[in-house]
């Protein structure tokens, strides 16, 4: 005699156990996050924020991983037998996931290796500049100054070249370049360029961090100069905004110190030539009709 069939009741407790398995298990991750940002107070050190960020990302995946085994034993998938699954799926990487797998393994890269934190501002060897919101394994999450969110495939920071502006600190020294007419005083142009930098609300100004204006060139119509200033950490991310400032103050003090802006011009010189012009006197102009 064969074994009597599986009653529906049982099946469907089957498949409301698995279910809360795959599921419930994957909302303990938030719940969890919470406890770790009242308990440790994540936000107050930047180093800490980041490792758990890091352990919070783990045990999220690592519930996910969990609560999908529990829910296949659970309806009757032997253990065992995902070996073979999982041949399968090797050759299917193989064959055409390498990019997926490719992130995935660079998305854990990013997380063990420190190299990018939740809040760091980097811009990319494309030229794209924003701040990292969140990290994923298969993306990462990066918000321009225009407030525009973009998914950055993880495998681009690992083989591609990346900058991080504010990796070990938060500040940051800017580059201001500027010109001035032949003939200026250069002493008056520093002083009025340190000026200028100091009206800035965010400029840096103390030992290690004081404002330097260099000579940088002989342009066609210009002497040019450079000025170097360390701007506070909420300043950075806002690179557009912080050249504008410095370029609006430095034209205002140059200006209230009678010192000229030049723009490109040219100088036509005309010189006399030994070459004498003779007007034909027999050549009869042509009748008119």
């Amino acid at each position: 005699m064969g074994q009597p069939p599986r009653h529906p009741r049982r099946s469907i407790a089957s498949v409301r156990q698995a279910y809360c398995y795959a599921f419930k298990g994957s909302q303990l991750q938030p719940n969890l996050w919470g406890f770790i940002r009242q308990y440790f107070g994540v936000y107050r050190h930047a180093t800490v924020a980041h490792q758990l960020y890091t352990v919070n990302r783990i045990v999220y995946y690592f519930l996910i991983m969990m609560g999908a085994i529990g829910a296949l034993s659970v309806l009757g998938f032997q253990l065992d037998k995902l070996v073979i699954i999982g041949s399968a799926l090797g050759i299917g990487i193989g064959l055409g996931l390498q990019s997926i797998v490719n992130n995935f393994v660079s998305g854990i890269i990013i997380l063990l290796e420190k190299s990018i934190k939740v809040g760091d501002f980097i811009e990319l060897e494309s030229g794209l500049m924003g701040e990292v919101q969140e990290i994923k394994l298969r993306s990462t999450l990066i918000r321009t100054a225009d407030n525009v969110d973009i998914l950055i495939p993880s495998s681009e920071f690992i083989s591609g070249h990346l900058i991080n502006w504010t990796m070990e600190e938060n500040i940051r020294r800017f580059r201001i370049p500027l010109g001035v007419a032949y003939g200026s005083n250069k002493t008056l142009v520093r002083d009025c360029v340190l000026k200028a930098a100091a009206s800035v609300s965010y400029t840096l100004n103390d030992e290690k961090h004081k404002p330097v204006v260099w000579m940088s060139g002989f342009g066609d119509s210009s002497l040019n100069f450079m000025l170097g200033v360390w701007v506070e950490p909420a300043a950075v991310k806002r690179p557009t905004q912080v050249t504008s400032d410095y370029l609006w103050a430095i034209d205002d003090a140059l200006r209230e110190a009678g010192i000229e802006i030049p723009f490109p011009q040219r100088d036509l010189h005309l010189r006399s030539s030994a070459i004498s012009f003779t007007h034909d006197t027999d050549t009869k102009p042509p009748a008119s009709n």
